[in-house]
């Protein structure tokens, strides 16, 4: 194939690894050479993680966490243009602004869905195994491209700017993925075992709606503990979807699989430790409050968490 998974890990790895550079360089920031050294590691398992057998990724990983532990993580000195400059820019492009933002889902529909199965030759042009992924990935480099025509901006200033957005978010950053891999060993250790006889102990599992309720609920929740749907769902659904909604009520699959992951994303809508979602916008918005942004997603959060939680009740059996 042409375009794999590990191309856009590289892509990735260059772009953090460019960003421990500049941190290391500037002088600035009192822990430049913590910083610097938290996100090289960080680049490193982008970059390497394929060539790096678990025990050390594992090394890597705690190396990064005592790092962030002890304050090693901290905002550096940034360049900023004039407020006034940056308004005049911003009015002469005028909506134009949104369109690198929105190239990214129109190039990555069109990628999963129609070049799932294109060919250059003999090769296939993008990884099917990953292909959601990579036409995500190839939307950002693109938008990127255009982003940079647009606004005619050289050289480095699109890492200096991903640098500034790394050093808001800081080492909740790294959040996401890992949390992922936390809820896979999770679900490795058993722990959707133990979480099946909780809830066989705490509800009728002899009743449909209960069931649909300890998995809707309990999907939001553990993801508000673990920050990422992907992470409780494992847990989730080996301790309650399939032995209970599935074995036991004849459930189907499909359905609550859909419907599971939404109720997650109903609790990354209530939890700072969903980074991404939560904690960028406020850095990015300069928010006083920088939980302003979970609080006024908690109301819709748990209506669309009630509509799911019937929605599963009435379509999964």
């Amino acid at each position: 194939m042409l375009i794999s998974l590990n191309h856009i890990y590289f892509i990735l790895g260059a772009l953090i690894a460019v960003v421990a550079l500049l941190s290391f360089l500037d002088k600035g920031n009192p822990k430049r050479f913590l910083t610097g050294s938290f996100w090289g590691l960080y680049a490193v398992s982008f970059l390497f993680g394929n060539m790096i057998s678990p025990v050390y990724m594992g090394v890597l990983a705690i190396a990064m966490a005592v790092i962030a532990g002890c304050g090693g993580v901290r905002m550096g000195k940034h360049e900023e243009a004039a407020v006034e400059t940056r308004s005049d820019k911003a009015k002469k492009l005028g909506n134009w602004l949104f369109m690198p933002a929105l190239l990214i889902p129109v190039i990555t529909i069109i990628g999963t869905l129609g070049l799932k199965d294109f060919k250059v030759g003999s090769l296939q042009l993008l990884d099917k195994a990953n292909i959601t992924l990579v036409s995500l990935g190839m939307a950002c480099v693109l938008a990127l491209v255009a982003a940079m025509l647009l606004t005619k901006d050289k050289g480095l200033q699109p890492v200096k700017e991903s640098r500034r957005l790394f050093d808001a978010i800081g080492w909740a950053a790294v959040l996401p993925q890992m949390l992922a891999t936390l809820g896979a060993l999770f679900a490795a250790a058993g722990v959707g075992q133990v979480v099946s006889n909780l809830v066989g102990a705490a509800i009728p599992v002899d009743n449909k709606f209960m069931v649909v309720l300890a998995y809707g609920v309990g999907m939001a929740l553990f993801t508000m503990i673990m920050g990422n749907a992907f992470a409780a769902f494992p847990v989730m659904t080996a301790g309650i979807g399939l032995p209970l909604v599935v074995k036991m009520h004849g459930g189907d699959p499909a359905v609550l699989a859909a419907i599971g992951m939404f109720s997650g994303y109903c609790g990354t809508l209530m939890t700072p430790m969903a980074a991404n979602y939560n904690i960028v916008p406020a850095a990015l918005l300069d928010l006083p409050d920088k939980n302003g942004v979970i609080k006024a997603q908690v109301p819709t959060a748990l209506m669309l968490l009630a509509v799911n939680i019937f929605l599963m009740y009435f379509l999964v059996f």
